[in-house]
């Protein structure tokens, strides 16, 4: 099933279930108001919600309307906790090469991962808000997972059973200010303002065989401005998949229902599927002409992020954001 959150005027929306095409909807909070209340009780939820989808793929209810990512929220505008990894190698050795550093030699073994701003949540077609556009503003392709609660300490087969949910995220950056972050010897802070999300999140289910249980496979479509950044390939290169990384984020730690957990900017060793995000085509400029050309995100700049089954059939719907000077 495929589940949205309407914009209502209240800090958390209306849960939505989805037709499969996106293209009608029906209100859901008889089953749960939210989101949120859905998978506090997913055991309870999960299978009305699945018979509600399933009585608006076959039949079109009256009461179902037109499905409009332009009204929705973040799929959950407010999570317990948002953790993003690292998980494609490739993103990370490209990145120090440009900038001559050693890769740290657990890179391998351990999966990278920040804990990030978990409130407010974008949603798909809300902008994309900077002070400067000197702040070096971009934008990163990555998959992400809710999960259900999870024990600390969980192992990798737990971890797995967690996910609920999968969706597309715009994990936005402030490049400029990632040093004086780091600097600080504590991590992110101020160069990671709020993500954004696909307009719908999907059950595993709902993903056939592009999802294995550990990874989605397919391309992820990146666009500025209509001209395309990359497309790379979701389930290549991921040296730590989902179970891995939802692991790694419980190990000191119970994970409660709700939790998100991002892939890391998704990037392929095959660079002829383009960048997935602006400063790995930098970095590929300075490797390859000792400076990079292509500018950040300025303002009025468009991005679009989206991936698409086999058949061409849009899965999560589109990212659709303008970036803005904030006010």
């Amino acid at each position: 099933m495929k589940l949205a959150t309407l914009r209502d005027g209240t800090r958390d929306g209306t849960l939505l279930v989805v037709s499969k095409d996106l293209k009608r909807a029906l209100k859901a909070d008889h089953i749960a108001p939210t989101l949120q209340a859905a998978l506090d009780d997913w055991s309870y939820t999960a299978p009305l919600l699945a018979q509600l989808s399933a009585d608006l793929d076959a039949d079109q209810p009256a009461r179902a309307f037109d499905f409009d990512p332009a009204q929705c929220m973040a799929p959950l505008p407010r999570a317990p906790q948002l953790v993003d990894g690292s998980a494609y190698l490739v993103h990370a050795e490209l990145i120090m090469a440009s900038r001559k550093q050693k890769l740290p030699d657990n890179l391998n073994s351990r999966p990278l991962m920040y804990q990030g701003c978990s409130a407010p949540l974008l949603g798909p077609c809300e902008d994309i808000a900077a002070a400067s556009e000197a702040q070096g503003i971009d934008l990163e392709i990555e998959v992400a997972v809710m999960t259900g609660d999870l024990a600390l300490g969980a192992d990798r087969e737990e971890a797995k059973q967690a996910i609920r949910l999968v969706l597309l995220m715009n994990d936005i950056s402030l490049r400029k200010l990632v040093t004086a972050d780091l600097a600080a010897g504590f991590g992110f802070l101020h160069s990671k303002p709020p993500s954004s999300f696909s307009p719908v999140a999907v059950t595993p289910d709902e993903l056939g065989e592009a999802w294995d249980g550990k990874r989605l496979r397919g391309p992820v479509r990146a666009f500025i401005n209509g001209e395309l950044l990359g497309e790379p390939d979701a389930g290549e290169d991921m040296q730590f998949d989902f179970p891995q990384l939802v692991m790694h984020a419980a190990k000191t730690r119970p994970l409660p229902a709700g939790t998100i957990v991002g892939s890391g900017t998704v990037s392929n060793r095959d660079r002829k599927r383009g960048a997935g995000c602006l400063f790995e085509r930098r970095a590929e400029e300075i490797l390859a002409e000792g400076k990079a050309k292509t500018p950040f995100l300025k303002f009025g700049d468009r991005v679009r992020i989206e991936m698409k089954d086999a058949s061409g059939r849009s899965i999560f719907g589109a990212i659709e954001q303008t970036v803005v000077e904030a006010k």
